[in-house]
């Protein structure tokens, strides 16, 4: 499920891209920062000579004329300069304390303010869109400029770039990765009005994509049958996408998969009438597009590419910080090579090489055996690897909702899941009691606190009759994260180091407890091939997900050579290169070319390029699975997560000995292959 990135972290992000420079000039000549860097060399010798050179020039580079004239600029450089190891550490201190502050409680505010648009708490008004979509960082970095508080910084600590982290970082203390971060966490001078835009547009897209619901209930097939609960309500993607996988445990309802299968074609077309998202109103065919009240067939508008509307939205939102990055110029760039710490070039590859393996036809294969049928489109999420699979979805249903009648129920049994997921009775309590539960509007998210004074929140759907198997499986991937949040943050040595290098480390994690969700039902799997068809399960589920996140990675590059698209173009570039992924990754494998099912995924439209972290996640889950073996989860998640926000190849080799790499999947599913043929 996804993060509350778009709001917050999203906007961090793009404020804490290491490497990248203002585009206007700053004011201060050669001449000025050669004079002040001579006389701070005078004062502190050449021991601090790096330090001085850096510090000076990254000043002048941000040094803006509101913030004064030459002789202002000197005076600030000469008198805040700390010249000595104890001095730098002493302000440093001082920059820990002060940035959790403002970090911790302009978030707890965003988090509040959302509580209306983020929670189910009924109908939002458009006061409560105004207030969620209000950013309380967007005058932040404007205010810390204009008072010197950033230029404190960029004077004393100096700013590295990725090949220079990737160079120094395997020898860096962890003071010295601290300092790092520090300087890196200031890198653009953006101002507050472009934030406040940014965060409005992509308020309004993560609200769209909140209330997109369908009422199963009120869809027909052919012979006028209805196949689904009446009080069945699916959010898209997600509830959708998992509402078929939960019908591979029985072969009866393949009708039922095929159904959902043409609502959400029926979605990325954008022939969907408008009126049956998120309305009980009308009964819906998808097969014939036909709509019916009261048993009498009526005309409905189609949605009109309102789904490509908001993508275009988000597009130009990000656009919006190109011209502020002249070294990473795109939302691409930055997302990868900035915000990722990992290049474009190295993802591509990863996916190139998993994806044209030749296991692919093979494990395809394998699932067309265990279905007796041709695959069709949606077994990209074909989950009959795994155990529930076996389960009908009705009894874990019934399991979950006894359990847990309430979302209080859950955040009370916190503490009894971490114990089964091997945490000490210590650590167990500590981390359960600094996280809340809440009912989301959503599908679902975490939000992590950024002080130590306020709980990360777990929010999944919860149904006025309990939480469903859905809600339950959804609500331990975000307690993945909240465990990953909570240790990253009350755990970390520095605040500058808190959180883990990119979100799909957090993601990893979540997917690791997402994994264990049967059991810790209490529901064991004892086939002794278990530990193959995990790895099978993980693998196919990489597989689809890289289709998935190639597909919105091409999209974007296709929007930066189409910056003016309608809606309309946009749509049929979107399933041009939905097709185009397909018929190179899957067409064989699944024996079916031109097929658009990789273009559904909501991530495209309210979280620009998040996919690619799923992804990500899933190769490092995979990596960190297979080092947990024969292991305690709770204390390796522990030793894991205190490495904090270094570089992501330092922080993997750290936690399993090796870089990122697809190598260890593809050689376990050759064994797997062997055994369970």
């Amino acid at each position: 499920m996804k993060t509350l990135f778009k709001t917050v972290l999203l906007f961090l992000l793009v404020l804490t891209i290491s490497g990248f420079s203002q585009v206007k000039k700053g004011v201060i000549d050669e001449k000025t920062i050669k004079e002040v860097i001579n006389i701070l060399l005078s004062q502190y010798g050449d021991t601090q000579k790096f330090r001085i050179q850096k510090g000076v020039n990254q000043v002048a580079e941000f040094w803006q004329e509101s913030d004064g004239n030459v002789e202002e600029f000197k005076k600030f450089c000469i008198e805040n300069f700390a010249g000595d190891e104890n001095k730098q550490k002493y302000l440093f201190d001082k920059f820990e304390y002060y940035n959790e502050i403002l970090n911790g409680y302009l978030n707890e505010m965003m988090i509040e303010l959302r509580l209306p648009i983020d929670l189910d708490w009924g109908k939002t008004e458009p006061i409560d869109l105004i207030m969620g979509s209000y950013n309380p960082f967007a005058h932040l970095y404007d205010d810390l400029f204009a008072n010197k508080y950033i230029f404190l910084v960029l004077l004393n600590f100096p700013k590295y770039s990725l090949q220079e982290r990737e160079t120094l970082g395997a020898d860096w203390n962890r003071l010295q990765w601290a300092y790092a971060r520090l300087a890196g966490n200031y890198t653009a001078r953006i101002p507050a009005d472009v934030n406040q835009k940014v965060s409005d547009i992509l308020t309004d897209a993560d609200q769209y994509i909140s209330e997109y619901n369908i009422y199963m209930g009120n869809l027909l097939d052919d012979k006028m049958q209805k196949l689904f609960p009446d009080d069945m309500k699916l959010v898209s993607h997600w509830g959708l996408r998992d509402e078929i996988k939960a019908r591979y445990t029985n072969p009866q309802d393949l009708d039922k998969q095929k159904m959902i299968y043409k609502v959400m074609e029926r979605i990325i077309l954008q022939e969907i009438p408008a009126d049956i998202v998120n309305s009980p109103q009308y009964k819906w065919n998808p097969y014939t597009n036909e709509t019916y009240k009261d048993d009498k067939k009526v005309e409905l508008q189609r949605e009109n590419d309102m789904r490509y509307q908001k993508f275009l939205n988000a597009f130009n939102a990000m656009r919006m910080y190109d011209e502020y990055y002249p070294d990473y110029k795109t939302h691409i760039l930055r997302s990868f090579e900035g915000g990722r710490e990992i290049s474009l070039k190295k993802v591509e590859e990863m996916y190139e090489e998993l994806m044209s393996s030749e296991q692919v036809k093979q494990v395809a294969n394998i699932i067309k055996k265990r279905l007796n049928r041709d695959l069709l489109p949606f077994d990209i999420w074909y989950t009959g690897f795994r155990k529930k699979s076996t389960i009908d979805e009705a009894e874990l249903d019934k399991i979950t909702k006894a359990k847990y009648p309430t979302p209080e129920a859950f955040e009370a049994d916190l503490y009894n899941i971490l114990l089964k997921l091997d945490f000490s009775e210590e650590s167990a309590k500590y981390i359960a009691d600094k996280i809340q539960v809440d009912p989301s509007r959503g599908p679902g998210h975490a939000t992590g606190s950024l002080i130590k004074k306020f709980k990360a929140r777990l929010r999944t759907r919860v149904g006025k009759d309990g939480m469903n198997y859905k809600g339950y499986n959804i609500a331990m991937h975000e307690f993945g994260h909240c465990v990953e949040q909570t240790l990253t943050l009350y755990k970390m040595d520095y605040y500058t180091l808190i959180g883990v290098p990119n979100i799909s480390f957090t993601e990893a994690f979540a997917f690791v407890f997402q994994s264990r969700d049967l059991e810790v039902l209490g529901i064991k799997d004892t086939d002794p091939d278990k530990k193959y068809y995990d790895i099978l399960d993980n693998f196919w589920k990489t597989y689809e997900i890289m289709g998935v996140s190639l597909v919105d990675i091409k999209v974007w590059k296709w929007l930066y050579e189409h910056p003016d698209a309608t809606p309309a173009e946009l749509k049929q570039a979107v399933i041009s290169i939905a097709k185009e992924v397909w018929n190179k990754y899957f067409a064989d494998a699944f024996g079916l070319r031109d097929q658009i099912i990789l273009a559904i995924y909501s991530h495209m439209i309210d979280n620009p390029l998040y996919l690619p972290n799923y992804a990500i996640g899933h190769i490092i889950e995979f990596q960190i699975e297979n080092y947990l073996e024969g292991k305690k989860l709770g204390a390796e998640m522990e030793r894991m997560c205190a490495a904090g926000n270094i570089i992501p190849q330092e922080w993997m080799k750290n936690a399993v000995g090796s870089d990122i790499s697809v190598k260890p999947m593809l050689d376990a599913v050759n064994i797997a292959l062997q055994k369970i043929k």
